[in-house]
């Protein structure tokens, strides 16, 4: 069954939700301040350089993936305030029950946690909400504070994908990680892959 949308998930004072209007300016600075930081791992178009969407264009797209369960893309806000992004997609039903993920965080706010602790969040919400089985990251081998993402929520390394998606100008390498919900024990609240990260890696003050 697709996913209910407009999604909203929360953990204390970080948020994953759709992008809305009205958050235009912010997350234009957002992206602006962050184009250096983000390029090494933007997936990029071989056949041609597309405009990037208008801002509407963006919430359309949204809207329209995420009522038909199709791909879930949601703003990660810390405090309130716009600190990247989390998505799934393609999501698939049926025989395969998967969806990849992608994720990225502000260069002020890296190492904070939010990145880890929004990709749980949405993990823990497609294994015990939507229903699927498996979910997947793909990661430069080169970026290694993606891997540590991947790595601290367990997902497994599968290996290597050679010239698998093309990022920054051409085919790229990616190591591919993965992760089953029957390999996570999930508590009351449907929470296994964040719980576990809050165990492991936040202590009383909820630093991590």
């Amino acid at each position: 069954m697709p996913p209910v949308w407009p999604l909203v998930l929360s953990d204390a004072e970080l948020t994953l939700r759709p992008l809305r209007r009205r958050d235009r300016r912010a997350f234009e600075t957002l992206l602006v301040r962050n184009r250096e930081w983000l390029a090494p791992w933007d997936a990029t178009d071989p056949e041609r350089r597309r405009p990037r969407p208008s801002h509407g264009e963006l919430l359309r797209w949204a809207e329209r993936e995420g009522r038909a369960g199709r791909h879930l893309s949601l703003l990660l806000c810390a405090d309130g305030r716009p600190a990247g992004q989390v998505s799934a997609g393609p999501i698939l039903y049926g025989a395969q029950s998967s969806a990849t993920i992608g994720y990225w965080i502000d260069h002020a706010r890296a190492g904070r946690g939010y990145a880890p602790r929004g990709v749980a969040l949405l993990i823990d919400h497609l294994f015990a909400e939507v229903g699927l089985h498996r979910v997947e990251i793909n990661i430069r081998p080169e970026n290694e504070a993606s891997l540590r993402v991947a790595r601290k929520l367990h997902l497994r390394e599968e290996g290597l994908r050679e010239r698998f998606i093309h990022v920054d100008g051409a085919f790229r390498d990616h190591l591919s990680f993965a992760l089953t919900a029957d390999e996570v024990e999930t508590d009351e609240r449907g929470r296994g892959v964040l719980a576990r990260y809050r165990r492991e890696h936040m202590g009383a003050t909820g630093a991590s």
